[in-house]
């Protein structure tokens, strides 16, 4: 239902039909057949266009702007996710050898392993020194264009200041685990795999955010680990679904949080977003991989 059409159509006219569309789609009805069962497209239930009852633009819209703020939050506690692990980074790696990130001494075999793509040879060690490089040469702060003109080797702790979470997170996961096991252990992760796999769709989210993508009912196909790791997260929701949607997301990253800034409030100020979500004919709640009761508050200790 459309209770203001001429908000509709400004709104519209703002934001983009398409754009738009993606928050009313789940409130279209399912197509069914003469037998009762749900015809499929692209291997998806089929959407008619049809809405559910009690669907309306205004709460649609708010559905977008809720996603908004999600993204906004999200991206705070991103920021200083990344800035974290490029400190740490450097000054573990940069204490070994000022140029560590350049010496493939430090990289695990398998990522310096050749592979065929569309006739090239290619090592993801390789792709990973021209993508830094490439941030490198185009950055002109003040401490990197010092180094480029005075001819000095730029050392870790500088270089890493041109980097982007990617940079970051994908160091991280081709260093030797002998390495990886200190910065694991500074937030307190036991398996630096499971942080391997934590900076990997934090590095996703990331970009959802960045180029304003919809997050709020995003899926993943790997779903984050953390069994066994802290028992912080024994009491959490810990189903497949949760752990491939934003409950998943919001889990590991408030765990890094707290441990890189203990008196943070971001995790209330996402539990109360949550908690007032707009009311819609479909389970907002379970697309984010969220109990139906709610944000789990006494899960998280709040």
């Amino acid at each position: 239902m459309i209770d203001d059409p001429h908000r509709a159509i400004r709104k519209i006219s703002q934001v983009g039909y398409y754009r738009l569309s993606g928050y009313w789609y789940p409130c279209r009805k399912i197509d069914i057949d003469s037998e009762g069962y749900q015809r499929k497209q692209y291997g998806k239930p089929k959407r008619v266009s049809q809405f559910l009852e009690g669907t309306t633009f205004s709460a649609c819209f708010e559905l977008y702007l809720f996603d908004k703020e999600l993204r906004m939050l999200l991206m705070d506690a991103i920021e200083r996710i990344e800035i974290y692990f490029r400190t740490v980074i450097a000054h573990e790696m940069g204490r070994k050898d000022p140029l560590a990130y350049t010496d493939p001494q430090y990289i695990d075999p398998y990522h310096k392993t050749d592979y065929e793509s569309n006739g090239k040879t290619l090592n993801a060690w390789d792709n990973w020194l021209r993508s830094q490089q490439e941030k490198i040469d185009r950055c002109n702060e003040d401490y990197i264009e010092w180094h480029k003109a005075s001819n000095r080797s730029i050392p870790f702790w500088v270089a890493v200041e041109a980097w982007d979470f990617r940079n970051t997170s994908k160091y991280y996961e081709m260093l030797y685990e002998k390495y990886q096991i200190p910065i694991a252990k500074k937030v307190n992760v036991r398996y630096p795999k499971n942080l391997r796999n934590w900076l990997k769709e934090i590095n996703t989210a990331r970009n959802r955010c960045a180029h304003h993508t919809r997050i709020w009912n995003q899926s993943s196909s790997n779903p984050l680990r953390y069994e066994k790791d802290s028992a912080f997260f024994s009491d959490l929701p810990s189903s497949n679904n949760s752990r491939k949607r934003l409950m998943g997301l919001i889990s590991v990253i408030w765990y890094l949080i707290s441990q890189i800034g203990p008196n943070s409030d971001w995790i209330y100020r996402i539990a109360d977003l949550v908690d007032g979500a707009p009311k819609l004919p479909v389970c907002i709640y379970t697309a984010m991989g969220i109990p139906d009761s709610g944000f789990p508050r006494k899960a998280f200790g709040i």
